[in-house]
């Protein structure tokens, strides 16, 4: 497994200094970026991507919270603060590890071993599967890794495609075509039920009149897809009695 790429993002310089030491004594890690704010940070990643961020919440302008929407889904975080009562909300947005200053690095080293057996999992999983777990996509000039675990469903605009994915608020916008996409998805997760949807299988739970429903989006099947989706609906549906 190669090394995990991090950065670290804290507005205090000695804190910023130590958590960056921390990072550089870690055999397994790699330091890509360090930075005294989520704005600095927020600029920079996109040209030096990571992995793993250590993310203090306490900061001004934009905090540590409100960042980790913003980032990448594949993205793992480690949150760093002073106070503990961030610990409920820094949970709810998936973080791998919370971490409570002063930070030795004995904790700091538990933190980046619980980040390590994750990106193994993953890794495991690919190969496992032999598929692969993400796929990258140029978006807005810059290369992007979506995880396929993350996905609901594609939407093709003419020459752009729209890729919706689960705890994003806005779908990722990529110049590509509807059949180039479908040719980068493994057909064994995810289904093309009309010219303008790809969807994956796994994450259908409502079928309501020829229509898959995600939230308040209602998704139709296409008259040339219908026998194909009919047939896979029958593979997952309970016999009759």
């Amino acid at each position: 497994m190669a090394n995990i790429r991090c950065a670290v993002i804290d507005d205090e310089p000695l804190a910023l200094g130590l958590m960056a030491s921390y990072v550089k004594k870690t055999p397994f890690l790699e330091l890509v970026g360090s930075y005294s704010s989520a704005i600095q940070a927020m600029n920079e990643l996109p040209n030096h991507p990571a992995d793993l961020l250590f993310l203090d919440i306490q900061m001004p302008e934009l905090n540590g919270l409100d960042f980790s929407r913003m980032v990448p889904a594949q993205t793992r975080i480690v949150f760093t603060t002073a106070f503990d009562q961030y610990a409920i909300d820094g949970y709810r947005v998936n973080a791998l590890d919370y971490l409570l200053k002063p930070i030795s690095y004995p904790n700091f080293l538990q933190a980046a071993q619980k980040a390590q057996e994750w990106f193994k999992l993953v890794e495991q999983k690919q190969q496992e599967t032999d598929e692969p777990v993400s796929i990258f996509v140029k978006s807005e000039y810059k290369q992007v890794q979506v995880m396929l675990d993350d996905i609901l469903y594609i939407e093709g605009l003419k020459d752009y495609v729209k890729i919706y994915e689960e705890g994003q608020d806005k779908p990722l916008l990529s110049l590509m075509s509807m059949k180039s996409m479908e040719e980068l998805l493994p057909s064994s997760r995810f289904l093309r039920v009309h010219r303008s949807y790809i969807v994956q299988k796994s994450k259908i739970r409502v079928v309501e009149h020829n229509r898959i429903v995600f939230g308040k989006t209602y998704i139709p099947v296409g008259d040339s897809y219908k026998e194909e989706f009919q047939a896979f609906l029958n593979e997952r549906s309970s016999p009759k009695r």
